[in-house]
């Protein structure tokens, strides 16, 4: 199993991103879904999980600006942020479950700034 995050990239403060992540596996167990977050000299945290059905769940600080979304026939994971803002910055991970199995990908950078 294989991620490629994508999407990423440099934008000012109030503007929006979707991050999307690829998830490269023949297998059809492709269960729950979640992108995660690392600011620079910080944990990571979770920004955001989504069941295979759908079902959705966030970071107490994350629902109002963040979607989380995913497109099981293509095996895509999609994130959309809106209002981004300067603290928004850090490295954006998927992760998800296949079977019993969790996988993480290389994640990709936003960076907020004027």
């Amino acid at each position: 199993v294989q991620l490629q995050a994508s999407g990423g990239g440099t934008v000012q403060p109030g503007g929006s991103l979707r991050l999307s992540c690829e998830v490269r596996t023949n297998s059809s167990r492709l269960t729950a879904a979640a992108w995660h977050r690392q600011a620079p000299g910080k944990q990571r945290e979770l920004v955001a999980q989504i069941s295979r059905s759908g079902v959705t769940n966030y970071a107490d600080s994350m629902k109002d600006r963040f979607a989380i979304s995913r497109d099981n026939a293509k095996k895509m994971i999609y994130l959309q942020i809106n209002s981004l803002k300067p603290e928004d910055t850090a490295v954006y991970y998927c992760n998800v479950a296949v079977g019993t199995n969790s996988y993480w990908g290389q994640g990709t950078l936003v960076t907020v700034s004027s």
